[in-house]
């Protein structure tokens, strides 16, 4: 029974962001943070906790996050109080929404079609740490650079845009046909006609950075895949058919993604088998009905 008692509190410790080390009562303990911004505020908390109570260094995680190694389980009531001073706090981990990843999106970068911080807070507030079959893994990458790898996720973000050509401004220089990475303008300069093959485009906004006559324009939204994951086993998400407009649209369609995992997923089943099991075209039916 004392056993047992210990493998619940550490199981507890462990989905509240501890997780034991092979050192005996020591523990890691990962940080609360949404595509990896963490203030200075925040910041000065973490050096004093991993100051007084762990070796004094951080560990950076693959997720955008931050481990402190080396808390001991007689510290942690006291841990949490002082991270609580710098507004800090602890992170999850476990079978539920895990920290939702991003780049710095178009607040930032120029390449940006999205504000992924944003975004990501908004899905941090209405699904961050919920209960699930498994653990889910959220990524937000701002464009077709993908420095956040989206389709490595179990539902990648990624911002998109669709060109729209305005005849009148056009003065068929040629420049957007020239930046497309898959040639998917055309351009004939002689009869002033202008064409784009929507099948081949990736949608990635390049043509309208590159049009200097204000001649291309686009309205932005989401590309989006399903199933990604790494580790032991390895799957490249699934890439949703069309592009989502409209940031209610995504977060409705996140909301349906994870009760749909919450329905048919099986205990210990990444969502990438879920799909696999019960069928992608199931999949894509319920959460477009």
């Amino acid at each position: 029974m004392e056993n047992q008692a210990m493998q619940n509190i550490l199981s507890d410790l462990k989905a509240n962001g501890f997780m034991q080390q092979k050192q005996e009562g020591f523990f890691s303990m990962r940080l609360h943070s949404v595509g990896g911004h963490f203030t200075v505020e925040q910041l000065g908390a973490i050096q004093k906790v991993a100051e007084q109570f762990g070796k004094g260094y951080i560990h950076l995680t693959s997720r955008q996050g931050i481990e402190i190694p080396f808390i001991h389980f007689k510290d942690i009531d006291a841990v949490k109080k002082t991270l609580a001073e710098g507004n800090a706090r602890v992170g999850v981990c476990g079978a539920r929404v895990r920290t939702i990843t991003a780049c710095q999106g178009n607040a930032v970068c120029a390449s940006g079609l999205i504000d992924t911080a944003q975004i990501a807070n908004e899905i941090e507030k209405r699904v961050g740490g919920r209960n699930l079959p498994h653990k889910f893994k959220i990524g937000l990458t701002g464009c077709r650079n993908n420095c956040l790898k989206a389709e490595e996720n179990d539902l990648g973000i990624k911002g998109a845009v669709v060109p729209n050509w305005k005849s009148s401004f056009c003065i068929f220089c040629g420049k957007c046909a020239a930046k497309c990475p898959v040639h998917a303008i055309k351009i004939d300069r002689k009869n002033k006609t202008w064409e784009i093959d929507r099948d081949v485009c990736v949608n990635c906004g390049r043509c309208i950075r590159a049009c200097e006559s204000n001649a291309i324009d686009g309205e932005h939204g989401f590309s989006l895949s399903f199933g990604g994951r790494y580790g032991n086993q390895i799957r490249i998400g699934q890439k949703f058919p069309s592009i989502v407009f409209g940031e209610e649209n995504l977060f409705e369609i996140i909301e349906r993604t994870l009760k749909f995992f919450e329905t048919h997923g099986k205990k210990k089943e990444r969502f990438s088998s879920t799909l696999e099991r019960i069928g992608w075209e199931n999949f894509k039916q319920e959460i477009t009905k």
